[in-house]
């Protein structure tokens, strides 16, 4: 009993080897076909140039310039990627106007910057197109970067890993390292083919970088006065206040001292016993004196 199920256990396990084997080699010869079939196969370098542009320039207005360029790129058929408007105070002041406004005015500077990508044949046009929109130009610059044999590198080490990863799964004998070898492999041919995609991303859509600024404006308006002391009363309403606020004072310390008759009244007990002690004490003592100088006489 025990020997059938130890042969069946081994028929099993080298069916289920079997068929590991069968669906490696299928998945590995189905990359090797996509390989085969893909531009990947070829030696010759393809041309890949990505174009970068930058452009510094001063315009009337920043808002309704970020509102044409965002128009421009859409009918260039690109795309906004990333923009941002910002506006720096220089100087400000405050001037009186009445009892409760002031006029403020302010002086300030307004910076736009944007990122976009726009379709690479149409760069030139739409440069030109932007340098139209520009009071002046500070600077332009464009850098063309020939990205060609590093993507026909990733093609060609791409397929050096398809035929390895190929290869190991050939091997009968499965082992752990064989294994992490060719996921390894597998993983990077990954990595080749993305980058790739990257690369003709870059080159069909090339990115422009826009900082544009307009002269420094002044703006006027009319704001609540947040000066506290403008808001007292005239001198004559202040002294009449006074004089109330006075009274009042006056008032509440009658009230105190009335709340303390009792302290009062035994103050002034004290004050006219003493009083009366010394008065009696200083006659007495005059008496003596008196006497003692008749006597003397």
């Amino acid at each position: 009993m025990k020997r059938n199920i130890i042969a069946i256990a081994i028929i099993a396990g080298l069916f289920g080897c079997q068929n590991a084997k069968t669906n490696n080699e299928s998945d590995n010869a189905a990359e090797a076909q996509e390989i085969a079939l893909s531009p990947a196969a070829d030696t010759a370098a393809t041309t890949k140039i990505i174009k970068t542009a930058d452009m510094r320039f001063r315009v009337k207005d920043v808002q309704n310039t970020k509102e044409q360029l965002s128009t421009a790129i859409k009918a260039q058929g690109g795309s906004v990627t990333e923009f941002s408007i910002q506006s720096s105070v220089l100087e400000t002041d405050k001037i009186k106007q009445s009892a409760d406004s002031l006029k403020e005015i302010t002086s300030y500077r307004t910076d736009g910057y944007l990122v976009a990508k726009v379709p690479s044949e149409n760069l030139d046009d739409f440069t030109n197109t932007i340098a139209k929109m520009a009071v002046f130009v500070d600077n332009q610059s464009m850098k063309m970067d020939d990205q060609s044999l590093a993507y026909l590198a990733n093609k060609m080490k791409a397929q050096n890993r398809v035929a390895a990863s190929t290869q190991i799964g050939d091997i009968s004998r499965k082992k752990a390292s064989n294994i992490q070898t060719s996921l390894t492999l597998k993983d990077d041919y990954v990595d080749r083919k993305l980058d790739n995609m990257s690369i003709d991303s870059r080159v069909k859509y090339s990115t422009i970088t826009l900082s544009f600024y307009q002269d420094n404006t002044i703006k006027s308006m009319v704001v609540a006065n947040d000066r506290l002391k403008d808001y007292r009363p005239a001198f004559a309403n202040r002294f009449w206040l006074s004089i109330v606020n006075g009274w009042t004072i006056f008032v509440e310390i009658i009230l105190a001292l009335a709340n303390l008759w009792m302290v009062i009244l035994v103050g002034a007990t004290a004050f006219f016993t003493i009083r009366y002690f010394l008065r009696k004490n200083k006659l007495a003592m005059e008496l003596a004196t008196r006497k003692l100088v008749d006597h003397h006489q």
